[in-house]
């Protein structure tokens, strides 16, 4: 029996006899002599409609099977005299797959994300994170296929590092659980030194750039930072493109396009799904990510961003001085009110940002770049690397870290360093940005956030 997905039948441009289609019911309803159930099977938003007459074999089985229950069915696709919809399929045969009792916990149409948390393993077949999810599928494809049809070669980093890319310190450490350890002394690592799950695929991804010219990894990346605000976990996921022969102009060109090119795609390719948040969870998301491609992005330094905070008027939880880290009301006023649109703010102060930026020539800033978009803040955060071994050495002793364990890293710079460039782009911001879902918790399936490891 090879099934028809309800997508399919749904975009069909003509009646079809003896198809197989298989989901999970929806609502049901009986009427006399019939049965009309509305089915979902995931693979699009919408519900196709069957009507199983009283006198199939299993009708009485049939009548019993509440909202959860899975149902094979077989029949004719035929066009339908309701309203609202082309199709539905009028059953020849019906085969109950699996039983939901009335403890099946999604009997309502709505409920609360905070409730629908606590059972991750059952939210998708809601209307809502169906949609996410089907949202998060095509946003992926979308971007391995623009870094392809441009020539990026897609590689893949080490999950587990004995390097902090960030040099936040806040890394989960991995230890070993098994028999070998037992009697190991204590002390003894076993990859021989301490080892961490990755912050960051951009050290790695340097390497590869440095010989394959434009590279990108996209993988998952873990932050240990005991934080339970909507914007962070401790697992997710981050594109990171790298190329070389490139500087900061480039870097922001190649962010700018990806942001574009990913919003105009999902558009285009998932409107039904789109149109579920912009109804029911942000009524501005439509204007919003309209707005966000129809102009080039406004471009400042920091300093001037700085500058126009100051001299805004506006009461800041956190006072705008130069110097410090801009804090996500300063990155939405910028978006929201200032511009109201995306901003690119550059050329940071290098005491705010990591060892391996570019330094300026006036050595207070770094050749940075964040891109900033409404409703969201930061989205994109790079710059240009430091290719100058002097230079990058005495950036790493000013910051107190261990030359010797980056001896790989500074190989790249004694032998052959070239300019080159890259970024990392949080692939759940992207997620909230096109839905206008304000919680990361939402946008990832099973997420890892303090105190939550269930699923």
């Amino acid at each position: 029996m090879k099934r028809i997905r309800i997508a399919n039948l749904l975009a069909s441009d003509h009646p079809m006899d003896d198809i197989d289609v298989m989901g999970w019911v929806r609502t049901r309803r009986d009427a006399k002599g019939f049965s009309f159930i509305e089915l979902n099977d995931g693979s699009c938003l919408k519900n196709i409609q069957i009507i199983a007459a009283d006198n199939l074999p299993e009708y009485e089985k049939i009548r019993s099977c509440g909202t959860g229950s899975a149902l094979a069915v077989h029949g004719n696709l035929v066009a339908s005299p309701a309203k609202g919809q082309r199709w539905e399929i009028q059953a020849t045969a019906v085969h109950v797959l699996g039983q939901a009792p009335d403890t099946y916990p999604l009997q309502k149409k709505r409920h609360s994300d905070e409730y629908l948390r606590t059972i991750a393993h059952l939210r998708p077949r809601t209307n809502k994170y169906g949609a996410m999810f089907r949202i998060r599928s095509e946003t992926a494809l979308v971007i391995h296929r623009f870094f392809q049809e441009r020539g990026f070669r897609y590689v893949h980093t080490p999950i587990i590092t004995g390097s902090d890319c960030e040099g936040a310190g806040e890394m989960f450490r991995i230890t070993t659980r098994t028999p070998m350890a037992a009697d190991a002394e204590p002390g003894q690592e076993f990859f021989g030194r301490e080892a961490y799950l990755t912050v960051s695929g951009q050290l790695s991804a340097e390497m590869l750039a440095l010989a394959l010219g434009d590279v990108y990894t996209f993988g998952p990346t873990f932050r240990a930072e005991n934080s339970n605000t909507r914007r962070h976990a401790s697992e997710f996921w981050m594109i990171e493109p790298e190329m070389a022969f490139a500087d900061l102009s480039d870097n922001m060109e190649l962010g700018e396009s990806l942001v574009v090119h990913l919003i105009r795609h999902v558009l285009d390719a998932c409107p039904d799904d789109i149109a579920l948040f912009a109804n029911y969870v942000d009524k501005e998301l439509m204007q919003r990510l309209e707005r966000i491609v129809a102009a080039p992005f406004t471009r400042i330094t920091y300093t001037e961003a700085i500058d126009l905070l100051q001299r805004s008027g506006q009461s800041f939880d956190y006072p705008p001085t130069w110097g410090i880290d801009l804090q996500t009301e300063h990155e939405r006023f910028l978006t929201e009110m200032h511009v109201q649109g995306p901003v690119i703010v550059t050329d940071y102060p290098k005491t705010i940002k990591p060892f391996y930026m570019r330094v300026n020539n006036d050595e207070k800033t770094v050749a940075a770049m964040d891109i900033l978009v409404p409703g969201i803040g930061e989205i994109v955060g790079g710059s240009q690397r430091e290719e100058r071994l002097e230079i990058l050495e005495n950036r790493m002793r000013e910051l107190g870290m261990n030359i010797d364990a980056y001896w790989w890293y500074l190989d790249s710079r004694r032998f052959g360093s070239v300019p080159h460039c890259g970024f990392g782009m949080g692939f759940e911001r992207v997620l909230m940005l096109l839905t206008g879902v304000t919680n990361i918790r939402d946008v990832i399936p099973f997420p890892r956030t303090p105190g939550n490891i269930e699923f």
